[in-house]
């Protein structure tokens, strides 16, 4: 039994894929992209209590404790110079005699 070879096409240019963007090129229209590798006090905020909680379950060893409570603290006296404070909330007050007539 004889068998044809397959001949390969050469793409054309109606064939041809259009060039795609690249995640680095530049939006066309609108503002500038925000960094999606930035951090953000929200962020920092998370990463602190994420040491909290690894640390109370006991995900570092003895040895490591010492380091980990130095980056804590450095981070807690970051988060406290840079973060805005956080609002107090006050008891709203409550408007007497609105009854109906």
């Amino acid at each position: 039994m004889a068998t044809k070879k397959k001949t390969l096409k050469k793409p054309t240019k109606a064939t041809a894929k259009a060039p795609t963007a690249t995640a680095n090129s530049a939006p066309q229209a609108g503002g500038p992209q925000p960094d999606p590798n930035a951090l953000s006090i929200g962020d920092l905020k998370n990463l602190s209590s994420i040491i909290d909680v690894a640390s109370t379950r006991g995900a570092f060893k003895a040895g490591e404790m010492a380091g980990v409570g130095f980056l804590y603290n450095k981070l807690q006296a970051f988060l406290a110079k840079v973060a805005p404070p956080e609002p107090k909330k006050e008891a709203e007050p409550t408007i007497a005699g609105t009854g109906g007539k």
